[in-house]
């Protein structure tokens, strides 16, 4: 069902052999706009606000559809292709071909809203080959995202968030989701009485050892894709160690503000204190009635032209006194809530540490399964593993059927 995208090829800007350009009219395109234009629209706004918040150029993005065309952590766009029947029951040119056009135009109807998450920039429903099928084209995105942009591309995240969230290695977001469509498909097909024939497998049995290979070949099939989720959530969370660990060389960066203006204000405090011969420990105190430790005049001037002169002053330096001691008593409370800070911040940085080394110690053991999966391929060839895989498949199906066949007989004999 899914497949690797051409998009040349699906809005027939060439050709291909197996194509007849008479019959390409007979093609239906429901959309088919440009990719980047689509990239603008999804993720410009998030792009910005990220890159606002960085303070080292180097961590910003310019261009993120480049970014993510450049780098290994997701595909630019996803493909599904779907097809119903062959070219000997369902051919192009017959009548039988003309409803299967039918019921893959009701379905490709209901795609996008059935997956807002999954945004549809090409879609074509192709009547010029030997089968009709239908590609669709999409870029999964997720919102709210906590790391990177808070709009980004991601297959595992918007599956997730249409409500597929995997299970085991091959219960995958995306195989739970290809299944749900491949029910969604049937049931139009059975509104136009068509019944969606599950084909078995037909392949001969095999010898033991090719029996093991592929077996072997399928988990490495899904070890891999495990690998490659294991390498994104690696990188998030390598993002995610930067930020915090520029968070903390912030937060510090103020801690030392704050003390050396503490430092300063007390080195003020205390000169004034000595200066003045009237602050002690309680120097709040000193504000309020500064009449209370006005000095005695001196014998050639009256008492009450000597207050008169020297209260103004003292009440000046007893509100500076005050006014300072409560700055310090400010800065003291900041400087502490930022040594708080600080010590959450390194106790994060320590546990995103310890989640980058199990996944790294994961990615490593996955790489060396990868490398022994490019042995088997290499000496087997790539489509008799493909057709490996494909068996491995029907065998658990048919072990999982005859599990639940045998759990119902057991519950049926109580």
């Amino acid at each position: 069902m899914t497949g690797k995208g051409s998009l040349n090829h699906n809005s027939r800007k060439f050709h291909a052999k197996n194509t007849d350009p008479n019959r390409t009219h007979w093609n239906v395109e429901y959309c088919n706009e440009d990719i980047k234009d689509v990239y603008h629209e999804l993720f410009d706004d998030a792009l910005k606000r990220y890159n606002d918040k960085q303070t080292r150029k180097d961590r910003k993005i310019d261009d993120y559809y480049e970014k993510i065309r450049s780098g290994q952590q997701e595909k630019l766009f996803h493909e599904v292709i779907l097809q119903i029947g062959d070219k000997d029951n369902m051919g192009s040119e017959t009548m039988e071909g003309q409803l299967a056009a039918k019921i893959l135009d009701e379905y490709m109807k209901g795609f996008q809203e059935r997956n807002p998450t999954l945004r549809v920039f090409a879609a074509h429903l192709h009547l010029d080959e030997a089968t009709p099928h239908l590609h669709i084209d999409f870029i999964p995105y997720v919102t709210g995202s906590k790391r990177g942009l808070d709009t980004r591309v991601s297959l595992k995240q918007a599956l997730s968030s249409l409500g597929f969230k995997g299970g085991s290695r091959s219960e995958t977001e995306l195989n739970q989701w290809v299944q749900s469509e491949k029910e969604k498909l049937a049931m139009v097909m059975r509104g136009n009485e068509i019944e969606w024939d599950q084909k078995g497998t037909h392949e001969p049995h095999l010898s033991v050892l090719d029996y093991k290979k592929k077996v072997r070949e399928q988990e490495v099939e899904e070890l891999t894709e495990h690998k490659n989720l294991l390498e994104h959530d690696l990188h998030d969370i390598s993002e995610c160690v930067d930020e915090i660990q520029k968070e903390k060389e912030q937060v510090e960066k103020e801690r030392d503000a704050v003390i050396k203006k503490t430092e300063v204000l007390e080195k003020r405090f205390s000169a004034l204190n000595s200066k003045a011969g009237l602050v002690d420990l309680h120097a709040r105190e000193y504000g309020y009635y500064p009449e209370e430790w006005l000095p005695e005049a001196g014998t050639l001037e009256s008492a009450k032209s000597y207050r008169k002169r020297i209260f103004p002053l003292l009440k000046k330096v007893a509100n500076m006194i005050q006014g300072l001691y409560s700055k310090y008593l400010e800065l003291k409370s900041k400087n502490q809530k930022l040594s708080d800070r600080n010590i959450d911040l390194e106790n994060r940085v320590d546990r995103l540490r310890e989640e980058v080394s199990v996944i790294k110690e994961e990615n490593a053991a996955l790489l060396n399964v990868t490398y022994d999966m490019d042995r088997v391929v290499a000496v087997l060839g790539e489509n008799k593993v493909k057709e490996a895989i494909e068996v491995a498949k029907h065998l658990e199906q048919a072990n999982a059927k005859q599990k639940t066949k045998k759990r119902r007989i057991d519950r049926d004999g109580r």
